[in-house]
């Protein structure tokens, strides 16, 4: 196949129904597209007790610096009910000038582009002046255990260093060269448990009802706001997601009251230091719980969430300059900057180098139908090629 071709490829790699956790062939195809043009491809497995294995792939070409890598995942999200998709979602139908398939956008378009930008660099102008690495997993739409994370210290611990990445996530709300992403907001997630004492719904007198406390502890968390933003970041911003109570009687008090919550938080806090806040908030709550007058401080428990994701913030001006000035060149628009949005793998990256995220427009990921214009593809694939010329002309240069 000629991977020259945005198109091709990704009709290919939709066509692997990797649902995560399955690899679907879809890393096989990645490693029939990438060796041709001189890639040295390693498959590499990561376990996890309680957990499915996850396949991952990594591939380089040039053996010194600069050294820039493309990360990207080719898991997708269940399609949902087949019947209702316009075409089936692993067919990669093209129609009315898009492409329709899981994953189009999120991400398996972004690979695609990125293969065929490589390929025609080194087409047109041979290797590049240094190395160019893929680390591709297969547990990005997962609980992300054993993917990006696991994969980058097993590259690490192999001698892998790396210089600058670009992650290929659909970044643009509305057209493409709307937006690059140069950092994320952190996540922290909980549960709180509200204990009170089980009655008669006539006689609160002799019980105590946990959703009375369970509310004024959540109502804490969400008023007032954690902060009011930052130069680079949104306001924090809390949500509780869910309020639970397994109390199917009406006319009983019950005794205890769970809601679940998540935090997306700027880069006025650290996972650490929200968690305080959190707790600080919960203890004054309740301790004038204004919904038990007369009361003893409502009882309650919190359990943090594995694994909290931490804000960062992409600082290397000669990373973001290269793709908002390929983005200007190739569409004429100026890209904003931003850190909106959920996290991403990019929260692995950016420990070992700088990393920022440009991709495809991302209005249909999940969705039933997603898909792409194919003209889009072509863009993105130009974008890249005048990004992966750019970025080393100036690595060099340094």
């Amino acid at each position: 196949m000629s991977v020259v071709d945005p198109v091709a490829n990704l009709q290919a790699l939709i066509r692997c129904p990797s649902v995560t956790p399955a690899e679907g062939g879809a890393l096989t195809a990645l490693e029939t597209m990438l060796k041709p043009l001189g890639f040295t491809v390693e498959r590499m497995v990561a376990s996890e007790q309680g957990m499915p294995d996850i396949e991952n792939l990594y591939a380089r070409i040039g053996t010194e610096g600069p050294h820039l890598m493309f990360a990207g995942h080719t898991d997708v999200v269940p399609p949902g009910d087949e019947a209702s998709w316009s075409h089936p979602p692993f067919a990669a139908e093209i129609a009315d000038g898009e492409l329709f398939g899981r994953g189009a956008v999120d991400m398996k378009g972004g690979i695609a582009c990125f293969i065929a930008a490589v390929a025609r660099h080194i087409e047109q102008h041979g290797a590049p002046e240094g190395s160019i690495s893929f680390l591709i997993t297969g547990d990005e739409e997962g609980p992300a255990v054993n993917g990006t994370d696991k994969l980058l210290k097993w590259a690490a611990e192999k001698g892998e260093r790396w210089d600058a990445c670009l992650v290929g996530e659909p970044t643009n709300p509305d057209v493409l060269g709307d937006m690059i992403k140069i950092g994320r907001r952190g996540s922290v997630s909980g549960k709180v448990v509200a204990y009170g004492v089980q009655g008669h719904a006539a006689y609160p007198h002799l019980a105590d009802n946990a959703v009375r406390g369970a509310l004024a502890l959540a109502s804490s968390l969400m008023d007032p706001p954690f902060d009011a933003g930052t130069p680079e970041f949104p306001a924090s911003n809390l949500e509780v997601t869910t309020i639970d109570v397994g109390n199917p009687a009406t006319n009983v008090v019950p005794a205890k009251a769970t809601f679940a919550f998540n935090i997306r938080f700027n880069d006025t806090w650290t996972a650490d230091t929200v968690k305080v806040e959190i707790l600080r908030r919960l203890d004054a709550a309740a301790a004038t719980n204004p919904l038990r007058p007369g009361r003893d401080a409502t009882r309650y428990e919190i359990t943090w969430a594995e694994r909290p994701s931490h804000v960062f913030l992409t600082r290397n001006d000669a990373l973001i300059g290269s793709v908002a000035a390929s983005v200007k060149e190739i569409t004429g628009k100026e890209p904003k900057l931003s850190t909106t949005g959920g996290t991403s793998d990019a929260r692995f990256i950016k420990d070992y180098c700088p990393v920022v995220e440009f991709g495809l427009v991302g209005q249909t990921m999940h969705m039933v139908d997603e898909r792409v214009a194919v003209a889009d593809l072509e863009t993105l694939t130009r974008i890249y090629g005048d990004f992966i010329t750019r970025w080393f002309a100036d690595a060099v240069i340094r």
